[in-house]
């Protein structure tokens, strides 16, 4: 039987080649995000056998429990979960930084992610599963006066607690940290950053291990050009 996994922010940028590499690597999808448009956009491109989209913002816990009822519903199962949602700044910095904008990534980043797991982990325990999180290296650096990269050190350490607190259960947990990835994120093109598809490649490579190997946290970082 294929194994089972849910995306979240699964409509575009990695969410969405996450999915593409994942559906040709054999796994059934189910699709979160706000966006139903595209979500239905994806899965008539992967094929309504293989990918179930659910409107989900992680913001709502009752949305993040509908995620996983939806997959349990359709599958029957649920082996693994991205928690790949996120909000960047709309102004970055500290002095032109907006509040609204901060809570907003406050909630998608920090609780969505915590609500993400908090509805997955039962059905994870019962498949032995694996909780996947797009961290970033902003949460492994400082950057002057980023609530943004504030954010995303939350969410680092939060794998390293939910990884404490599911020891021993089986479930593992993931840390997956690029670099600057050139995505819809971004309001402008980043032709220097890494590519979707870099970032998806190694969330199959982290969900391809074993089930005695963890991947506790992978970098992902573009090459310097060449001076």
């Amino acid at each position: 039987m294929d194994k089972v996994l849910a995306i979240t922010g699964a409509s575009t940028g990695i969410g969405a080649e996450t999915a593409r590499q994942a559906a040709a690597a054999g796994w059934r999808l189910v699709l979160g995000a706000r966006t139903e448009a595209r979500l239905a956009a994806l899965v008539a491109e992967l094929g309504e056998d293989r990918a179930l989209a659910v409107p989900c913002d992680v913001r709502e816990m009752a949305a993040c429990e509908g995620l996983v009822a939806a997959a349990l519903a359709r599958f029957g199962r649920l082996d693994a979960v991205f928690a790949n949602a996120g909000l960047g700044a709309s102004r970055p910095g500290l002095d032109e930084g907006d509040p609204e904008n901060w809570a907003e990534m406050a909630a998608t980043n920090m609780l969505g992610l915590a609500q993400t797991a908090r509805a997955a982990m039962p059905a994870l325990r019962d498949s032995r599963g694996q909780f996947v999180i797009t961290g970033s290296v902003a949460g492994r650096k400082v950057l002057k006066g980023s609530f943004y990269g504030a954010t995303k050190w939350a969410a680092n350490a939060y794998g390293y607690n939910l990884r404490e607190a599911l020891a021993g259960s089986g479930v593992r947990v993931t840390v997956i940290e690029p670099g600057m990835v050139d995505t819809p994120f971004f309001d402008e093109p980043k032709p220097q950053g890494l590519e979707a598809g870099d970032v998806a490649r190694s969330v199959l490579f982290a969900l391809s291990q074993p089930p005695h190997v963890e991947i506790h946290e992978l970098v992902i970082l573009p090459c310097r050009a060449e001076d």
